[in-house]
């Protein structure tokens, strides 16, 4: 690529040097034949050097599975040989060593079965549960104390009592611990522990009414809903059970939203990731308050387009996208004073009023347009209502059959 562009440059170069020899027409081809050769290096390079750093970081993540697994290895092996030698168990292993290799064996796999779910843990559920099994072990050793001091009790039952104890407050501690994990703030130790990703952006958990809606589907195409779209496997059943209902209108809205669904599984891009959750809460009934309840859990975000949803979600801390909101937000802002072209459709409530609508269903209210119904005319915007259910803009059509005003707008309605 270089000695091709050290070529053109020559060529050009030539070209400048005999303006007689050549035409305009031939001198401006080859400017243009070198700035298309400098784009074309420019974007080999840069698809060059990504490629390089992908390859980097699938390099380095290999490395990192690799020292993972040796050190598993390493580990399994250590206890085996340690089952074989030391034979912990001599009432069954003294004439025959494999047996305690094998308890050995059985007793890592058991403990890097253990690893890898515990891997999956939030760093709050392992905090809390830390804490918790500390406390509850420290507890039971403080009242392991007074049971030693009782000497009315035989030596066997006080071990057993007493290694019962540790075992109980040790195991609720940890279970304790780890469900209240939840509610520890770790900005508040200065920022010691930070959860990986925790500076991205959070997963959002799409609701039954959002999924049916439709338009979510449309906003992730376009690449405004990043990180991880979760679906709850309890929304899933619930669109099941509304596509299986016997209302036709129900029906439908099921199979709609399933088709959805689809749709955002087949068209997934790099902006965002599909994920079922097979999170359930047996003992919450409604599947709002469930939302909620895994929002909370994963520290995730709704997206919904149930009002209600979206109050209660507020009250108890829950950050909601509705989706109404945002289209009430993209909707074209009019100030008064402006011309726009409207379609007449209907008549009005009040006296020689009529009433038109913009493309984004907006209404729109005219006053003396009643005769201009299934026409279009131009208005002049008197104010715009805005309101919990939408906006609202009225306008005026002049007596003379035009409006008057400052500019034009380009909101057409039809």
């Amino acid at each position: 690529m270089k000695s091709t562009e050290v070529a053109t440059q020559e060529i050009v170069g030539g070209f400048n040097r005999c303006p007689f020899a050549c035409t305009d027409r031939l001198r401006s081809a080859a400017f243009e034949l070198w700035n298309d050769l400098s784009q074309l290096s420019l974007t080999i390079r840069s698809v060059v050097e990504a490629g390089t750093a992908r390859a980097i970081d699938k390099t380095n993540g290999g490395y990192m599975q690799a020292d993972v697994t040796l050190i598993r290895f390493v580990f399994v092996a250590a206890l085996v040989s340690a089952g074989y030698f030391l034979r912990p168990f001599p009432a069954l292993g003294a004439r025959n060593p494999l047996f305690s290799a094998i308890i050995g064996g059985v007793l890592a796999v058991s403990i890097i079965f253990f690893e890898t779910r515990i891997r999956k843990a939030t760093l709050k559920t392992l905090i809390g549960g830390a804490v918790g099994s500390i406390l509850g072990i420290a507890g039971a050793t403080l009242i392991c104390w007074i049971i030693a001091a009782q000497h009315a009790l035989p030596e066997e039952f006080k071990s057993f009592l007493t290694l019962t104890l540790t075992l109980f407050m040790g195991y609720v501690g940890l279970i304790v611990g780890a469900v209240k994990g939840d509610y520890l703030d770790l900005t508040a130790l200065g920022g010691i522990f930070v959860e990986k990703g925790a500076a991205k952006t959070h997963s959002l958990i799409l609701d039954t009414s959002v999924i049916i809606d439709g338009r979510v589907a449309d906003i992730a195409e376009t690449g405004f809903l990043s990180g991880m779209l979760v679906i709850p496997q309890f929304v899933l059943r619930e669109l099941q059970q509304i596509a299986d209902s016997a209302d036709s209108i129900k029906r439908n809205r099921g199979r709609r939203g399933l088709d959805i669904l689809q749709r955002i599984q087949k068209k997934k891009g790099s902006s965002y990731e599909i994920v079922i959750s097979e999170a359930d809460f047996p003992d919450v009934r409604e599947v709002d308050h469930k939302l909620i309840e895994l929002a909370k859990q994963i520290e995730a975000k709704i997206v919904t387009n149930d009002f209600n949803l979206n109050k209660v979600a507020q009250l108890r801390g829950v950050a909601v996208l509705n989706i109404n909101e945002l289209a009430n937000a993209l909707k074209p802002v009019v100030l008064p004073g402006e011309i726009m072209r409207v379609f007449v459709l209907k008549e009005g409530k009040e006296y020689n009023q009529g009433v038109a609508y913009l493309d984004d269903g907006t209404m729109v209210v005219v006053d003396n347009a009643r005769r201009m119904i299934g026409k279009n005319i131009d208005v002049s915007v008197t104010s715009v209502l805005q309101t919990t259910a939408g906006k609202m803009i009225f306008g005026r059509f002049g007596e003379d059959g035009r409006a008057a005003g400052p500019r034009q707008s380009n909101a057409v309605s039809q």
